[in-house]
């Protein structure tokens, strides 16, 4: 990379459409050489720095004292003072000490044990998804199969009929995609959408209180933690938070990793002929994906990151994409290796109060939907275009065509 801006293209960062071709890693990898903590004009916004090297997209992350979650919200656009305060409910949005009290109460409910538990059933169920295109020898990879894997499992997990799963997939693409035309046109439909899944999940918790079972909506309704238990709005937040994160990030995850396959085919062919690399690989996947591409913060203080000068008040974007192409922590970021060991990647976030609840439920599931997939379509390949979601905030792959061989094979 040169000094200069003459060998790669300026992008408008805050304009959705700059991502619809691919993230723009070029651009990324120029600001974290040249200008690391990046001005960025928003047009309807007060602009923000775009923060790209990873130490200091951990630091971000982590330093909830200087760079507050709650102030404004972590969305990178912008939301109307109303939208902040019920915002503020979500645990995504809080800053300790009021986070840690709300995680102390959801971790109750959340446990390793619960996420072991369900081992079993994301097997079955991607098996029966693979079984529903097998025989057709061709599917869009997205909505036929890594968008049905984790609708299915979260809708396990929280409770939630089988048989309502889409509607959860439809509201999810409404409030988190509602930057792209083909979900929706404008802001009216994602609250729509939003008001929608908070009468659903009311409906469900008062259905869960008379009649409770293993499921984690059903533990969260009556856990307690020293006296203090969820209000009514804290669990209609947390089941549309679930319903996003455990839908939207890992369906874009596995249609993003397979793409990758497609682009680097010998990986394929090498994870074909040694199953051990499957931890490594999940990894890399993340890493190299990376479906949630930044968050924001608020400037509670003035501040210095790689040298510039934050004033107190300041919105600050901190983007994982860039992070985990670092040059200075990853060898060959560009490449998608998986075999890559160490990978100390910022999908989850970085550690530290952040760290997302769901990491290792989201890694179960990738591991299950791609030990599958080699097991019964191991000759997988792209068969048309590929279309990216509209975001500046998700990275998104819409439609992915694909076919294989037609096989008669059963699951497990």
């Amino acid at each position: 990379m040169t000094g200069t801006t003459a060998d790669v293209t300026p992008i408008d960062l805050s304009d959705s459409r700059s991502f619809v071709p691919g993230v723009p890693h070029a651009w990324l990898a120029y600001l974290r050489r040249h200008d690391p903590v990046h001005w960025q004009d928003e047009p309807g916004g007060p602009g923000y720095w775009a923060v790209t090297r990873y130490e200091d997209c951990v630091t971000v992350n982590r330093d909830f004292e200087r760079f507050s979650s709650s102030a404004q919200g972590t969305m990178p656009f912008e939301l109307s003072e109303e939208e902040v305060a019920q915002q503020g409910l979500m645990m995504l949005n809080m800053d300790p000490p009021l986070h840690t009290r709300y995680r102390r109460l959801v971790n109750k409910g959340f446990t390793p044990r619960m996420v072991r538990d369900l081992d079993e059933s994301i097997h079955r169920s991607a098996d029966t998804i693979i079984d529903q295109v097998v025989e057709a020898g061709s599917a869009d990879f997205v909505t036929d199969l890594s968008a049905e894997l984790p609708l299915q499992v979260i809708a396990e997990l929280l409770g939630v009929p089988q048989d309502d799963r889409h509607k959860m997939f439809d509201w999810s693409n409404k409030m988190v995609g509602n930057e792209d035309p083909e979900y929706q046109t404008n802001n009216e439909l994602a609250l729509t959408a939003a008001m929608e899944l908070y009468a659903y999940a009311a409906q469900l918790f008062g259905q869960k209180r008379i009649d409770p079972h293993a499921d984690l909506m059903s533990v969260l309704t009556t856990v307690e933690v020293e006296g203090e238990r969820l209000s009514e709005m804290e669990l209609e937040l947390f089941f549309l938070l679930l319903t996003v994160a455990g839908n939207e990030t890992t369906r874009n995850l596995i249609s993003g990793a397979m793409h990758a396959f497609f682009q680097f085919p010998d990986q394929w062919q090498r994870l074909r002929d040694d199953r051990s690399l499957l931890p490594t690989a999940v990894d890399e996947m993340l890493r190299f994906v990376t479906p949630v591409m930044n968050f924001r913060r608020t400037a509670m203080c003035d501040a210095v990151l790689s040298g510039t000068k934050i004033s107190q008040g300041d919105k600050v974007v901190f983007y994982h994409a860039s992070g985990n192409r670092d040059e200075d922590v990853f060898e060959q970021p560009d490449a998608f290796d998986i075999g890559r060991d160490p990978n100390p990647h910022i999908a989850f976030g970085g550690g530290g109060p952040h760290f997302c609840l769901g990491a290792n439920l989201a890694r179960m599931e990738i591991r299950v939907m791609f030990e599958h997939l080699l097991d019964r379509l191991p000759d997988i390949r792209q068969d048309g275009d590929v279309q990216r979601l509209q975001s500046q905030f998700i990275n998104g792959v819409k439609h992915l065509p694909v076919a294989f061989t037609p096989s008669a094979r059963l699951g497990r």
